[in-house]
């Protein structure tokens, strides 16, 4: 089976170029042929239809594409290639359901006019705009031969707010890599870690909260309980037009006096990521959803993150975002209302107060992260396209 990928890859600094990047190697791995005819076009327009030009489409069984994380060019192709191309299969892992994209490379004219006015007029034009964007993704969803989510929830809300049929749809949950297993380090001081990219919008303020607010209730704890900060900081995310946020988590944790209990690990190298969170007990994600997504949808996306929770075989503490209550749900770890700092502070006093439940906690997503080992995973995306492409 030969298949073209339409994804974002390594160098590229984000969760679906690393999934991107491990879902190729899995697949060649287990037999199938793997080409990307976009690799180096990045979201340029003209160059990702130069690609599609150039490209004998004919000389694959099947294209599959990555969609989310905010880019347009693997959307654009797959539409530009059912156009061309009726009857071949094509599918893709749908990162951010409920929506494909959730936004237009380019607004209609007049709306278009709003792009280059104050704020919040672009954010209002899109909000006008997003009818044409719900009909266009509408549009590709019902002649997609395969949907695919890493979550049941997701795939859920996809399926209803696209209008899927249900032999179209499927859920294969996030790849591991395939890690050694590690014992838990020594329960004293008991180490908490937050691990992915830090910009605004994941919580992390809630977390600082919650940690002042767990010593504050429990001080005897303040020997035995740390927190790290750990991802990476790509410029245009934690540096962006509202100001230095790693400044300002470093301002709050000082007006917080959480500088004894709080460690940083910054720019975080890949080869060092396993050893890192196996070097902890317990991660800890405390996303909030956004409130300008939600005048568009519900996200109900999962985490790399807790793939490599998993992976490393450590629980972890999430908030009720996106479908992480689906994915710490058997066992492997525990939620709280997202942006409720008093829950989950109750969560880290109560961890705190009863290490043995880390121990538990990383024997269940140890079983977790062997039933989704990227080798086991590419077999179950093999037999998907093979019947893709039996319908075809």
């Amino acid at each position: 089976m030969r298949i073209a990928l339409l994804a974002p890859l390594p160098p590229e600094q984000t969760g679906i170029a690393d999934y991107a990047a491990n879902f190729r190697a899995a697949l060649q791995a287990c037999g199938v042929e793997v080409v990307t005819p976009l690799l180096n076009c990045g979201a340029e327009p003209q160059a990702v239809q130069r690609a599609l030009e150039h490209f004998d489409w004919t000389s694959v069984d099947l294209v599959h594409a990555e969609l989310g994380g905010g880019r347009l060019g693997e959307f654009a192709a797959l539409r530009r290639l059912r156009q061309r191309y009726p009857r071949l299969p094509l599918t893709a892992t749908v990162h951010d359901p409920e929506r494909l994209v959730w936004r237009r490379a380019s607004l209609p004219w007049p709306l278009s006019l709003a792009e280059r006015l104050p704020r919040p007029l672009p954010q209002i034009a899109a909000l006008l705009a997003d009818p044409l964007t719900l009909k266009e993704e509408r549009s590709l969803a019902r002649q997609m031969t395969r949907l695919i989510t890493l979550t049941e929830l997701g795939g859920q809300h996809l399926a209803k707010r696209m209008g899927l049929r249900d032999e179209q749809r499927a859920v294969i949950a996030h790849g591991n890599l395939t890690l050694a297993a590690t014992a838990l380090p020594p329960m004293q001081p008991l180490k908490l870690l937050y691990f992915g990219f830090i910009y605004r919008g994941k919580g992390i303020e809630d977390l600082l909260d919650a940690l002042a607010l767990t010593l504050e209730r429990q001080p005897q704890l303040r020997a035995s309980l740390r927190l790290t900060l750990a991802g990476g900081t790509a410029p245009d995310m934690a540096f962006g037009p509202a100001g230095n946020y790693l400044e300002e988590l470093r301002a709050r944790a000082r007006q917080l006096q959480l500088e004894n209990n709080l460690d940083w690990q910054l720019d975080l190298p890949a080869a060092a990521i396993a050893a890192t969170i196996q070097a902890h007990h317990v991660m800890v994600l405390p996303y909030r959803e956004s409130k300008k997504l939600g005048l568009l949808g519900e996200m109900r996306g999962t985490s790399g993150a807790l793939s490599w929770a998993n992976a490393c075989g450590r629980g972890a503490i999430t908030s009720d975002a996106r479908a992480f209550a689906e994915e710490v749900a058997s066992g492997n770890g525990a939620t709280y209302p997202q942006g409720n700092v008093q829950a989950l502070a109750d969560c880290l006093t109560g961890l705190a107060l009863n290490p043995p439940l880390a121990q538990q906690w990383a024997e269940r997503a140890s079983l977790i992260g062997i039933e989704r080992q990227w080798p086991t995973t590419a077999l179950r995306f093999r037999q998907l396209f093979a019947s893709a492409c039996g319908e075809h």
